[in-house]
């Protein structure tokens, strides 16, 4: 795989994952409707801020480990891939009926409080730290190195979840709807589940 096609599969992969909703929707969708815009840019903010800091977190870290021996990279590689697969297989054997669109922090505060209450959410989250452990090494192209690469992918993330957050902001009303359909919530959840479980697999499958 060459860099430009990890790079377009990842980018593929990670755009769908980023709209299938999960708390940081519901924190950005929640400020949009009830504290307006101005704070769910921060909010929004905020989460992007705690992404790239678990993003250098693990690029650093797992960096070191991919350099240290192939027993390390085979124990994290089956790591990983079962957890995919265990995301993919409850994604697609339960998923949900609805999305609650009132989880997120309660009202108050000046603005910038709830760009604090976005970054809480994502650095106080291990499953972030986890997943990315899980999933960015799938899209490490031979011979490239892998911290800086890997933190690429995280800042691509970012970047993409930038876009969606401004979507969801600048359309809190016809989302915040759509996502109250269980057909639709369903649909995602399922269509998220059979990715994770595709890319555990190939996980499993990859050779160093």
């Amino acid at each position: 795989m060459t860099v430009a096609q990890a790079l377009a599969a990842y980018m593929l992969a990670a755009g769908l994952l980023t709209i299938t909703p999960g708390l940081d929707t519901a924190l950005i969708l929640r400020t949009a409707a009830v504290e307006g815009p101005k704070r769910a840019v921060l909010a929004a903010l905020g989460i992007n801020i705690g992404c790239l800091v678990w993003g250098g977190a693990v690029a650093l870290g797992l960096g070191a480990l991919l350099q240290a021996s192939a027993m390390a990279f085979t124990a994290l590689k089956w790591a990983g891939a079962a957890y995919l697969v265990w995301l993919g297989l409850n994604l697609i054997l339960k998923p949900r009926d609805r999305f609650d669109m009132t989880s997120g922090a309660p009202s108050g505060g000046g603005d910038f409080t709830w760009m604090r209450r976005g970054l809480l959410t994502n650095l106080l989250n291990p499953k972030i730290g986890v997943f990315y452990i899980s999933f960015l090494p799938q899209f490490l192209p031979q011979g490239v190195p892998a911290a800086p690469f890997i933190f690429l992918l995280a800042v691509i993330h970012v970047l993409i979840g930038s876009a969606w957050s401004a979507c969801l902001i600048g359309a809190t009303r016809p989302i915040a709807g759509a996502l109250k359909k269980a057909a639709v919530v369903r649909w995602l959840d399922r269509v998220t589940g059979g990715v994770f479980l595709g890319f555990g697999v190939r996980l499993a499958l990859e050779r160093r």
